[in-house]
């Protein structure tokens, strides 16, 4: 009974992860062009590309702490089933 409630409960902070990172590269985007789509120019379009990986760095970092989560998560179930 306690193993399926903390399947469960990973299951959901998995979830939670995912959506926080979706969630975060949506602030990126919608930052950008708050804030240099107003304002574009020959400059601003050549920086774009960087300009915009720049806004998604909270959300790959999140990304891959949540992909370390899981395969330390992974690893521990497979530890305990043997």
């Amino acid at each position: 009974m306690q193993d399926t409630s903390n399947d469960k409960v990973k299951k959901i902070h998995s979830v939670l992860w995912l959506t926080a990172c979706v969630v975060l590269s949506l602030v990126g985007i919608a930052a950008f062009i708050f804030l240099f789509v107003p304002i574009m120019n020959v400059f601003w379009f050549i920086l774009s590309p960087i300009i915009l990986a720049m806004y998604q760095v909270p959300a790959v970092y999140l990304y891959w702490r949540w992909k370390k989560w899981r395969k330390r998560s992974m690893d521990n179930d497979e530890m305990h089933e043997s």
